[in-house]
């Protein structure tokens, strides 16, 4: 079983499911990778144009994918493998060097969440071109400091200021929140292990989880935050000193007063109160 999901989300507010599909590399429906890849492209391109950024992973770095976005006339930001090359004013040569030994040319410090602190990064931007393709593309390196790996973030928008080369690192920063909807569905939702040989049946459970999964983020949309706080107070507090310094994802969080409220849901009294005792 193969699968490919399409998360849309703003560098604020809740991620939305726009769409999920399986397919099967053997039997009469067999399929391949970069035909699924490729229709969802079109579909996205169809749908939404230029209204929306693409961003891709290195698993998405080369030609095919760099050719197919002019075709389709898609944004994206690509995050670049630092040994593949590139084409500059010097010639063909690998990413990192196109910007060795060139200044930041801009500093900020950037919240780091996964160390708890601020870090000092700095941003230095470069035109360029892939080696089979004509089309202009910007290279917008991310500096994060000593002992962190640089970003190298491949973009056909045109870069001429710092302020979009800092709204591209931030988003494919914001690519991480994603992928902590992937977690989620990998682990709460098992939908990389449905215990159904069936392919027709197998799909139709799949279904269900999807749709179950998209109607779980449209709640978190329209629920009011009081309420979804008194919630998670009532029915999934964080007891303890580590626990509360400890990092969980909302959707882990948000999951068992979901289905707390579902099951309770007709004889359901909404006395939640806060920490003043006043009720919400």
């Amino acid at each position: 079983m193969q699968w490919i999901s399409l998360i849309l989300s703003g560098l604020e507010g809740v991620p939305s499911l726009a769409a999920m599909r399986w397919w099967t590399n053997r039997g009469p429906l067999h399929s391949d990778k970069r035909a699924e890849e490729t229709r969802l492209l079109r579909q996205c391109a169809q749908q939404w144009g230029q209204q929306v950024t693409h961003v891709w992973d290195r698993g998405f770095a080369g030609a095919p994918w760099i050719g197919s976005a002019p075709e389709q006339q898609v944004r994206f930001i690509l995050r670049w493998p630092s040994r593949l090359k590139l084409v500059d004013e010097k010639g063909h040569r690998n990413a990192w060097r196109i910007t060795q030994g060139k200044r930041s040319q801009d500093h900020r410090e950037i919240w780091d969440a996964r160390r708890g602190c601020f870090r000092k990064t700095g941003i230095v931007v470069a035109p360029v071109t892939h080696i089979q393709f004509a089309q202009p593309l910007w290279l917008v390196v991310s500096r994060p400091g000593p002992g962190r790996q640089p970003w190298y973030l491949l973009a056909n928008e045109p870069v001429a200021t710092l302020e979009e080369a800092w709204r591209i690192v931030f988003a494919y920063a914001r690519r991480w929140q994603i992928e902590m909807t992937y977690r989620y569905s990998k682990t709460e939702l098992a939908m990389e292990s449905p215990r159904l040989w069936c392919w027709e049946r197998r799909l139709k459970l799949l279904f269900l989880a999807t749709l179950a999964y998209a109607f779980r983020l449209s709640l978190l949309k329209l629920t009011n935050p009081e309420v979804v706080e008194g919630l998670l107070r009532n029915w999934r507090p964080r007891t303890g000193k580590r626990h509360r310094q400890f990092a969980l994802p909302f959707a882990f969080r948000f999951e068992p007063p979901l289905a707390h409220l579902i099951v309770h849901l007709p004889t359901f009294n909404p006395k939640i109160r806060d920490d003043s005792g006043q009720q919400l």
